[in-house]
């Protein structure tokens, strides 16, 4: 039995399985419910848990929270009807009932488009601050070991000149007038209310700040950066960048941001945020592109330049060079494995049709 049958995310799922810095220990019998289950993050962390329970006997109770159920029916197709997973239904924006009893909150439901940060600011907004904010009212009343939020690398804003590795003290420039600052802001405010509920209702929160993250499973429409370059290699066709290409950041692998979160979640400092970034990745957009076509298109590929007058209403920031430091993380035993010729390798294998 497996979990997937993309043999590439199958590996993935029993890397997370087997990964012994993970405090399996502590989820041992315990119940577990992921937000935004059919994501990219939350459907793995999903499978994980499976293939976890299916390798360890772990026992683990897996809750995924959906809003489709023909989409999550797709998504976990090869456990579904294992009764391995159980299937919460409901809009985090909306009423819903949490399952009793549950152990640990796992929410990564969240807008991701760059382009519904531009023509949807306030459901974008809305979706971070009300949902979370409902969520953990309701999570207020369980006896929780422990609440997960994730959060993301936008919250530093565009940082000073100069400075490039970002620990979690630091407060960076955000244009809160911007509409493009409909995601950062919102996760910032996030961020606030999950300390705020820390303190006053004892919610154990701990968050996560995630660098870009991916790896197999990225659909192959996925419009972010990283999933328009694996295509472009796929298909043999040229990069054009709307951009100088400037922004620099590392980035994550699926896989290593899953032991990440489960790392967290348990040996976490409640009210604390933890930077998930893999630091032998960083490279910026144009080298980037460059790097893929070299190495990925068998020479069909190019990087072309076709500057947008104005970037921001494509979705894109204003140029960022922040590098996330995971020094605090690492302290906790996290060790990145993927680096960035394995993250495009094991994308551009997954989502090749």
């Amino acid at each position: 039995m497996i979990e997937t049958s993309d043999v590439l995310m199958q590996e993935d799922l029993e890397y997370v399985a087997n990964a012994a810095f993970v405090p399996w220990e502590n989820l041992k019998n315990k119940s577990v419910l992921v937000t935004g289950a059919t994501g990219l993050i939350g459907s793995q962390l999903v499978k994980a848990l499976a293939c976890r329970n299916r390798m360890y006997g772990d026992g683990i109770k897996i809750f995924a929270m959906v809003r489709n159920e023909e989409k999550a029916r797709k998504v976990f197709s090869e456990i579904i009807d294992r009764d391995v997973v159980n299937l919460v239904f409901g809009d985090i924006n909306g009423e819903y009932a949490l399952p009793q009893g549950l152990n640990y909150v796992i929410h990564a439901a969240s807008m991701t488009s760059s382009k519904d940060f531009v023509e949807k600011p306030v459901e974008t907004i809305q979706t971070a601050l009300f949902g979370t904010d409902r969520l953990l009212r309701k999570s207020s009343a369980m006896s929780l070991d422990g609440f997960l939020y994730m959060s993301s690398l936008e919250v530093y804003g565009v940082p000073e000149e100069g400075l490039v590795n970002i620990k979690e003290s630091y407060s960076g420039y955000i244009d809160q007038l911007q509409v493009r600052s409909s995601y950062s802001e919102g996760k910032r405010m996030v961020e606030c209310l999950c300390s705020a509920y820390a303190s006053e209702y004892k919610v154990p929160v701990k968050v996560v700040r995630l660098t870009q993250t991916f790896g197999t499973g990225v659909a192959y429409n996925d419009g972010r950066v990283f999933a328009q370059f694996a295509r472009a290699a796929i298909e043999g066709k040229d990069i054009v960048l709307k951009t100088k290409g400037e922004t620099l950041r590392n980035y994550c692998y699926v896989a290593d941001a899953i032991t990440a979160l489960l790392t967290v979640l348990v040996k976490g400092n409640v009210g604390e945020a933890y930077n998930v970034a893999n630091e032998d990745t960083a490279i910026n957009i144009a080298d980037m592109a460059e790097f893929v076509c070299k190495n990925f298109s068998d020479g069909k590929s190019k990087v072309v330049f076709d500057i947008a007058e104005d970037a921001t209403k494509l979705g894109y920031n204003p140029v960022m060079k922040a590098c996330l430091d995971p020094s605090k993380l690492k302290k906790l035993g996290w060790n990145a494995s993927y680096n960035l010729q394995d993250m495009f390798k094991r994308t551009i294998g997954s989502m090749k049709p």
